[in-house]
């Protein structure tokens, strides 16, 4: 006798199938208790019916609005590109459907609180996939944290470089260099993990400051940033970020009777230093990253008593910060 499936309470639609869906987001929502992926939508029409066909999803459109205003879809993932989040996010609003966008929630502060302020004149439910506030290993360093593992926290520091890839080489077309799109470049899309994950760490961020340019000449966008930053407690930040450079991924949390070290990208041991000892502890990704992030959507929405760690509200603050470093000053935060 087979098992009959529960039905589902949410039907989710996704705007934009890229790679990015594939395994770290897509699968999450299918394997989620209460939730299903019911459509997809990408403009190339070959390419949305191969990923909905491999994926086994019901529905696949070419056209967002079909998708957005489809009374069998109750929440919209959008998972374009930063530049479109804006003009999506709005008309899911419009349909008073729930809504969780991808990372960075815009390419501004200005544009991310157009977005926060529409879902909460509404009251709908509005989350950001910056996903890392959710997995094993980061709540792990949150845990750490919360019991003084280290003391009294002091200071944080993060350097992220990487040389330059192939494609920044070619001169070919890419998304995450063209300043219209992402005006920092790979700082947009992978400081942005660190530096909201730094806040879900330590508390919201007061002050923000740093240096930009273009050391290569690749492409148009930043590639090599500088920055400090104060914590509302009283915490000191730094962070290097240089797409130039030889690779380096390193976060350290000094406090006044220890030390935390680790990785943001790559899968390495967390690293606890206190009373002369060293304690290394490795916790693996999930298959599907973004996954604790989705199982915590459904807690909130759907069993009550419960605050997803990344919300639209949070996700502005991180795009605040961002414009400081980067030299968009916007003083009414």
């Amino acid at each position: 006798m087979t098992e009959k499936k529960s039905k589902p309470l949410l039907r989710w639609g996704i705007i934009g199938c890229g790679d990015v869906t594939e395994v770290k987001s897509g699968p999450a929502y299918q394997k989620t208790a209460g939730f299903e992926l019911k459509a997809v939508m990408r403009r190339n029409q070959e390419k949305v019916k191969d990923y909905a066909q491999r994926h086994g999803i019901e529905k696949y459109f070419t056209d967002a609005d079909t998708l957005i205003n489809d009374p069998d879809i109750d929440a919209v993932y959008i998972a374009t590109p930063p530049d479109s989040h804006l003009f999506y996010a709005l008309k899911v609003a419009a349909a008073g459907k729930i809504c969780c966008i991808e990372k960075p929630m815009a390419p501004s502060y200005e544009e991310s609180k157009q977005i926060l302020e529409v879902f909460e004149e509404k009251n709908i439910p509005l989350f950001v996939a910056y996903y890392r506030r959710s997995m094993p290993r980061f709540t792990k360093v949150k845990e750490w944290l919360n019991q003084a593992e280290i003391g009294t926290v002091r200071h944080i520091n993060w350097q992220l470089s990487q040389p330059p890839n192939a494609l920044d080489l070619s001169g070919d077309y890419n998304w995450r260099t063209d300043p219209k799109v992402s005006a920092g470049g790979y700082f947009d899309d992978l400081a942005s993990h660190g530096l909201d994950l730094f806040v879900y760490f330590l508390g919201e961020i007061q002050e923000a400051s740093g240096v930009s340019l273009n050391q290569q000449g690749l492409y148009a966008a930043k590639d090599a940033i500088a920055a400090t930053w104060l914590h509302r407690g009283g915490i000191t930040g730094a962070g290097v970020w240089n797409f130039g450079m030889a690779s380096m991924d390193r976060v350290e949390i000094f406090g006044n009777q220890g030390k935390i070290s680790f990785s943001l990208f790559e899968e390495k041991p967390l690293i606890l230093e206190k009373e002369g000892k060293k304690t290394a502890l490795f916790i693996e990704h999930p298959q599907h990253v973004q996954m604790p992030h989705v199982e915590n959507m459904k807690k909130h929405l759907l069993e009550g008593g419960y605050s997803h760690p990344s919300t639209g509200n949070s996700g502005a603050h991180t795009s605040w910060v961002m414009d400081q470093i980067l030299g968009k000053k916007t003083p009414n935060h």
